[in-house]
């Protein structure tokens, strides 16, 4: 048997040995600071347990203590009335207590009595008999709960059987409990009866066997009753307590500390109110610097608190999120999110954070929204919106344009310069750092505020870089728009369309053009920077000849040319006229004549050798005749246009190329040279 076991039996046979032998005043002394002790350690455990069960041995420990205690009173009980002394502690209680009046000792005792026998005792009692009914009316339901858990598969059989231990532990623990605070009421009662019995027969005693006089009657054994019972009800009370504790805890997050400080000033901003009140009856005859001085407590308190809980709840947003990301990371879920992609996505590096920061005076976001506005006007497609997000893996001055995933432009920019462009001149006076200007790839330069005047002077145009990023994204937008129109919302413009043009809609689609090929005509469309707006006409088109071939290219060319107006207009210049290069006939007998028409379409069967010839004949001529044009357009017949587009795209993807039926018969053509080949 181990010495812990040997202690306890010990204990408990020196309770039973106190009850019959006398024991002197010095072991007295120090039994009574132990149950002291040993009280004061049960209300602390009490008030550190997270759940009842954790101090599952309270029932016994309840008995044990209250047996050990009535065993002192009986102890001394006998020391007092037999030799009018029962030890230093009991004598030095009697004495500070009562103060030298040994009536003021007993009135404070009767107080105690009553506290802990009327508001403790009682409270305990009663919360014990109700916990223990309310655990057993619940065993039935909490037992199916866990059988159904156990069924669905939420829980293994080892969980389901703690679950049900922790039910059993509760019901006999509540049990007990019930019976236990009885222990407490009538240890209290003892305490009562004890006091009257050392009273009366102390005064009987005194006056009869010592010989004393009323008054040291009343003085000694007055004084020693009094020490006896504080040393007794102290312990009692506080076991009282933590009856009381224990009984009306509930399962936590933490211990009572934890749990009174966390919910008492869970509102701090409360704590503000009652500071304004207590201020406020300072101006009653109520000392006014004692009133200030607690209502400056509470508010300094309840600022501090408010600064705290603002400071826990910033931590546990981000902790949430981390946890949200993490648990989006484990679930099986994850993989599949992780394989989305944003249709515009635009990154850039930690410096040019403000562009985008409405707080620090950027409206990145703003000029976004009227991008989509404009594209939506101009091409008549709906732009997605825009991902907007920093990337610490780009340098600080960088960003960059992604469509689907995939890097389609970057640039540079600096927030505290502006970007002067001068396509013509170069003035050796204007001091910045030389770049090229990222949407039409002009040469430019990076100057401060300072030159900002004097650069407008020399004839620079001078921009703001949000202006600058503004038109890049604009005009990549525009380029890779085609990539943006998928079958979606190709079916979502469909649908628009047949709001206003329901029986156009209906002879055009779903027979005998899927909206897969409706969606590759307007690609092809915008492709070539052609609006498809104008849906209304292009669908008029389809419903034309789409019932004569299923060649998408083919129907894409006659939409083209039923668009004539539109794209006349598109190409005038500043003097209303279209400036062009042509295509000799010769190159267009060369081409005609290695078109290869097969089952799935026609396409330009041509030697590498010729290919190259012309595609170099037409860098040369455009060269030459559009040195200072923003635009350079080719013109040729109907017939080869869609070939020499092909041909051309990949090596000058910004040349225009236009047939003869796509302009307007009365459009001023002005003809700038001739693509030939020898």
């Amino acid at each position: 048997m181990s010495a812990r076991d040997l202690s306890v039996l010990i204990g408990v046979i020196m309770i039973v040995v106190m009850l019959v032998i006398p024991l002197p005043g010095g072991l007295l002394s120090l039994l009574i600071l132990t149950n002291i002790s040993l009280a004061l350690i049960v209300i602390l455990v009490a008030m550190n347990t997270q759940e009842p069960l954790d101090f599952a041995i309270f029932p016994s420990l309840l008995l044990l203590l209250t047996l050990f205690r009535l065993g002192l009173n009986v102890s001394t009980t006998r020391s007092i009335l037999s030799e009018a002394d029962a030890g230093g502690v009991v004598d030095t209680f009697g004495n500070f207590v009562t103060g030298g009046d040994p009536l003021v000792g007993f009135v404070i005792f009767i107080i105690l009595v009553v506290i802990q026998f009327i508001v403790i005792t009682k409270g305990a009692e009663r919360v014990s008999e109700v916990a223990a009914r309310f655990t057993l009316d619940a065993m039935p339901g909490k037992q199916m709960s866990i059988d159904a858990d156990l069924n669905a598969g939420l829980i293994t059989e080892q969980q389901a059987k703690d679950r049900r231990e922790k039910i059993e532990n509760e019901a006999d623990f509540y049990g007990a409990m019930d019976g236990a605070s009885k222990f407490v009421k009538g240890d209290a009662i003892a305490g009562i009866v004890i006091v009257i019995i050392n009273i009366i027969f102390g005064f009987i005693i005194g006056m009869t066997q010592f010989g004393y006089s009323f008054s040291e009657t009343v003085n000694v054994f007055m004084r020693l009753t009094v020490g006896d019972g504080l040393v007794s009800q102290i312990p009692a009370l506080l076991i009282a307590t933590a009856t009381g504790i224990i009984v009306t805890r509930v399962a936590a997050e933490g211990n009572l500390s934890y749990d009174v400080t966390a919910q008492l000033f869970r509102y701090p901003k409360l704590l503000y109110v009652a500071a304004g009140t207590i201020f406020l009856l300072g101006f009653t005859p109520i000392n006014f610097g004692l009133t200030t001085s607690i209502a400056a407590v509470l508010g300094v308190g309840g600022f501090y608190l408010d600064t705290a809980k603002q400071r826990q709840n910033e931590v546990e947003e981000f902790v949430d999120e981390e946890e949200e990301v993490s648990e989006e990371m484990s679930s099986p879920e994850s993989v599949v999110q992780l394989l989305n992609t944003d249709p515009i996505e635009f990154e850039f590096g930690y410096a040019l954070i403000p562009i985008a920061d409405s707080n620090q005076g950027g409206d990145l976001l703003d000029r976004i929204v009227m991008i989509r506005r404009q594209l939506a006007l101009e091409l008549g497609v709906v732009i997605p919106v825009v991902r907007i997000r920093d990337n610490i893996q780009l340098n600080p001055n960088e960003y960059q344009l992604k469509i689907k995933g995939n890097e389609v432009a970057k640039g540079e920019l600096y927030l505290n310069h502006y970007l002067a462009m001068s396509p013509d001149i170069e003035d050796d006076s204007i001091d910045g750092i030389d770049t090229v200007e990222p949407a039409f790839g002009l040469p430019a330069k990076w100057i401060n505020e300072d030159m900002k005047d004097e650069a407008e002077l020399s004839g620079y145009t001078v921009v703001d870089p949000p202006s600058v990023v503004s038109t890049h994204i604009t005009e990549v937008i525009k380029k890779h728009a085609s990539q943006l129109l998928g079958r979606e919302e190709t079916k979502q413009l469909i649908d628009h369309l047949k709001e206003t043009h329901p029986i156009l809609v209906e002879e055009v689609t779903p027979e005998p053009l899927p909206t897969g090929d409706i969606q590759k005509i307007l690609g092809k469309l915008l492709d070539e920077q052609i609006p498809i707006r104008n849906l209304p006409v292009i669908f008029e088109t389809l419903a034309d000849y789409g019932k004569m071939t299923n060649d998408t290219d083919l129907l894409a060319e006659y939409s083209r040319q039923s668009l004539s107006v539109q794209i006349t207009r598109q190409y005038l210049n500043e003097e209303n006229f279209i400036k062009v290069v042509t295509i000799s006939p010769n190159i267009e007998k060369l081409i005609v004549d290695h078109v290869q028409q097969t089952e799935h379409g026609n396409f330009l069967n041509l030697d590498p050798d010729n290919q190259q010839r012309i595609i170099e004949a037409v860098n040369e001529e455009v060269n030459k005749a559009f040195v200072k044009d923003s635009t350079s357009i080719i013109l040729c017949s109907p017939a080869v246009r869609m070939y020499v587009k092909h041909l051309i795209s990949r090596y000058l993807p910004d040349v225009v190329v236009l047939s003869y039926n796509e302009l307007e018969p009365d459009a001023d053509v002005e003809s700038a040279g001739v693509v030939n080949i020898t």
